[in-house]
C-alpha cells in the first residue's frame, strides 16, 4: 500500500462523465482522494454524503477531492446525480489505480475470503508527496478524521 512519503502515483481514469482525469491536474493542489468497495451501498453512501456534507470545510482547508471505487462509468454517474456530490468519482473497473495505491487486497468478511478495495484515504500536499494515510476510515465522520490530521 502505498504509505507517507510516496509520490502521487501518475494515472489518469474517467470521471462520472466520461471525462479523462489525471493525477497531474493535482500538482501544486493538496489532494484528498478516498478509495471505497462500491458506489450506493449503505457504509459508502455514508463516508461519500459526509466527505459532500463537509466539502466547503475541505476547501477552506484547501483541498481538492477525488473518490475512486471499481464501479463503472455508468455507476459512478448514477451514485454522483443521485447524491449531487461537489467533487469527482473515478470509475476503475479495470483496477488500474486501485492497484497503484495498493488498495485491492484480500478481505474477510463473515468468514469469507475474498479480494476487495479496502476502504482508505490519502492526503496529498501540492508537491503530490502523501501526507497522511488513513486506513481505518469511519464513514460517518470521514471529513473530521481528514480535517483533526
Amino acid at each position: 500500500m502505498l504509505k507517507v512519503g510516496d509520490s502521487l502515483p501518475q494515472f489518469e481514469g474517467k470521471n462520472q462523465d466520461g471525462k479523462t482525469v489525471t493525477s497531474s491536474e493535482f500538482i501544486g493542489k493538496k489532494l484528498i482522494i478516498f478509495f471505497y468497495p462500491q458506489a450506493n451501498t449503505p457504509t459508502c453512501t455514508v463516508e461519500a454524503c459526509n466527505l459532500s456534507d463537509h466539502y466547503s470545510q475541505l476547501e477552506k482547508a484547501g483541498f481538492q477531492l477525488l473518490g475512486i471505487s471499481g464501479d463503472s462509468v455508468k455507476k459512478q454517474k448514477n451514485f454522483h446525480s443521485k447524491f449531487s456530490f461537489p467533487y469527482d468519482l473515478i470509475a476503475d473497473d479495470d483496477h488500474y489505480i486501485i492497484e497503484k495505491f495498493g488498495v485491492w487486497q484480500e478481505k474477510n468478511t463473515f468468514g469469507k475470503t475474498y479480494m476487495g478495495i479496502v476502504r482508505t484515504t490519502f492526503i496529498f500536499n501540492e508537491k503530490g508527496v502523501c501526507e497522511r494515510v488513513i486506513e481505518k476510515v469511519t464513514s460517518k465522520t470521514a471529513a473530521e478524521q481528514i480535517l483533526e490530521g
